[in-house]
This record gives structure tokens, sequence and C-alpha cells, in this order.
């Protein structure tokens, strides 16, 4: 069943009484909805905030996304750290639900179309630095930084409001593929030894029970019905053909942002001023996300790669995170064939009834069926 969805304007009389002067409201703007949580740009007579209504309900689970950007923002990370309310907390529950405040950043989402060579540089030694930190202040107590030598805010603490960082406007809708599988667990896999790969004959099952979706739906089929059909055939067809190279377990990774791509990002000028979404913070093979922010970042319309953008972006990575060739190389090939096994738009299209995701699916459908035909030129990028 799909999502339900609805359109109440969020408590922001009971919200902000919980914070220390944050000014009067005067309006409260949805940003562009999500498929996660909802957000909202909230004016007030003392500034813009971004309000966050998080449709997971989980605090325990949010206070430790929170915890984490305000730990990452000493060491140099762009970040949104929540604002503290009055109790010292950065998640109000009201009325069963659980709402966040950051301050609003004006920022602008840059895919890899327009970033230079020199940027896409930037962008990999980024997210090296989200992985390097990461590790650092999610495995090691509160405290001193091992890293910079400054002090880190204790668990359960916040940071106040004043210095311009938080969310930004044109929040987007779209998620890659890989939303279904693989990244459901967030931060509580953290025990996992190993992450399976994706069965091709459970593969094949779903395949079939898509293409009976399609054809039993009655009325006119659009041009979205004959790709998706055409892709499901033809991506069947690979599948038989690679079926033994299903790639082995991965041993565990590290702490990972777990949701990287350009409408997380938010740039001023030529500078990245903040990440956002920490909701899918947890731990996964480092490498592989990487490899999946580059597959967003760097896909163009026709499904192709840049690849000169990807070898820039993938060495700077790999400097800054001390990785080899050969964890490039068979990250390469897990997201791949992540990638030639996942129908999450068309599973949400078909099954769901939410259609939300569709505008992306001429690009990434593609994508699969270019990167089986350029694995070598794909590896080549990455890994050297």
């Amino acid at each position: 069943m799909p999502r339900s969805y609805d359109t109440a304007v969020p408590p922001v009389g009971a919200l902000l009484r919980r914070y220390d002067n944050p000014g009067e409201p005067l309006s409260c703007e949805p940003v562009s909805q999500g498929l996660l949580n909802r957000g909202y740009r909230l004016a007030t007579t003392r500034g813009a905030y971004f309000l966050k209504h998080h449709l997971d309900d989980d605090p325990e689970v949010i206070v430790r996304q929170h915890r984490a950007t305000q730990r990452l923002e000493p060491l140099g990370v762009p970040v949104a750290p929540p604002v503290v309310d009055t109790r010292g907390d950065t998640v109000a529950v009201i009325g069963g639900h659980c709402y966040a405040l950051h301050p609003w950043v004006d920022g602008r989402h840059r895919d890899g179309a327009h970033l230079s060579t020199v940027e896409c540089r930037r962008l990999g030694a980024l997210l090296g630095l989200v992985h390097t930190c990461l590790e650092e202040v999610m495995n090691h107590p509160p405290g001193r930084s091992a890293r910079s030598g400054r002090e880190l805010p204790p668990q359960g603490t916040g940071r106040e409001a004043g210095r311009g960082a938080g969310r930004g406007a044109g929040r987007g809708a779209g998620r890659e593929a890989g939303e279904e599988a693989g990244r459901e667990a967030g931060g509580e896999d953290r025990g996992r030894d190993a992450y399976e790969s994706a069965d091709p004959q459970e593969t094949f099952s779903l395949i079939d029970e898509l293409l009976s979706l399609i054809r039993a739906a009655g009325g006119p089929r659009d041009s979205f019905d004959v790709l998706a059909e055409h892709r499901l055939v033809e991506r069947r067809t690979l599948l038989e053909l690679h079926a033994d190279l299903r790639p082995p377990p991965a041993p565990a990774g590290g702490w990972v942002h777990g949701d990287f791509h350009p409408l997380n990002l938010l740039y001023r000028g030529a500078e990245p001023a903040a990440i956002v979404d920490w909701d899918r913070l947890g731990v996964q093979p480092r490498a592989e996300e990487a490899v999946r922010a580059a597959a967003i970042f760097f896909v163009r319309p026709e499904g192709a790669l840049e690849l000169t953008k990807v070898r820039a972006y993938a060495r700077a990575y790999r400097r800054a995170v001390g990785a080899d060739t050969t964890e490039l190389a068979a990250a390469v090939h897990r997201v791949w064939w992540e990638r030639l096994n996942d129908f999450w738009i068309l599973r949400w299209r078909y099954q769901r009834h939410d259609r939300r995701a569709d505008p992306q699916f001429a690009a990434v459908s593609a994508l699969a069926v270019w990167w089986t035909r350029e694995y070598e030129a794909v590896r080549e990028a990455f890994a050297t």
C-alpha cells in the first residue's frame, strides 16, 4: 500500500515554545517533499529555520543522527546541526510525531554537470572527509577529538543556531536506486559481519511480478509503462547472461552518510555549505557509498557516466580515506550488481502506486544497461 501523506500544517506554536526566544511565526511553507520526511521553511521575527517532520517517529534514532552532526561540525565537515531547545533536546515529540528545527541555509544543489574537474576532486575529498570523521566521532567516546585536538560536544547536547548553518531550499523528492535494498537498516546494521548481494532468483521473481502488474493494469498504457516493460525484459536477459558474476558477501564496513547525492548537498557559490538528510546514517561498506554517490552525481540523462569527472572524484576520495584500488574495484562490481537487480522505482509505481520517483527512471534504468556494456571502463575510472 502507498504511504499516506497528509497536508496538515505542523504544530508551529507548540514547537517554538520549546526554544529560547525563536521569534514569532510569520509563515511556514512546505519545501519540495522528500520520500522519507517532510520539510518546511519556517520564517519568524528572528529569522528563518528549516522545520523537519520526521516520518520515522523514533526519537532515539533521530537523536543519534543529530549527535553525529554536532560532533562532525568542529572537525570541519559542513553540516547542519539542529537547534537545541530549552531542555537541551534536539527532537520535539508533539502529538506522537517527531520534529526538529534547523537554522535555514541559503544554498543550491549542484550535480556533476555543474561541477568542474577541480570541483569533482573537492567532492571526492569531501566524502572522504565525511567517512574518516564519522569513523572518529562514532567510534570514540565524547571528549577531545584525537584528530583535531578540539573538544567534541558530549552526547545529548546541541549547538545553537547563530552560525548560519542549517537546511536549505529546494529539497527534492528524488532518491537514487538502492532506496529499497541495502539501506533500510540505517544505523541498525552495526552488528552485521557481512553484506549479502542481491539474489538473481529473487530478482527474476520480482521482474515477473512487475511485468504482470504492468500488463494487467486497466486503461491505456502510457510511455512510462512501455519503457518499464522494455527495461524489465531487457534486464532479465542481462541477468541471465551475468548471473554467475554475483559478488560474494562484503565485509562489514564503516559509518557512512547513507544517502550522499546532489539533493542532500547544498552549495553556496562554489563551496559546499551543508550536507543534509542524515536519516540513513549507518554502517556499510564505505567505498560502495563513494561509488553510489558518483553514479548519481555524474550520470547523464541518457544513462552514461561522465567518466573523466568520475576519475577525478574517485582519486580524491581514495587519497582522503587511504583506500586502495582493489577496494574501489570491488565496490564498483558490487554496486553494478546492485543496479542490475534493483527496481525500486518500479516497485514504488506499480506496487505502492506512488509515482514521485518516476522522473528518475529513464536515466537510472539506462545506466544499468550502459554500465554493463562499459563495465571495464567504469572500473578503470574508479580504480586507477
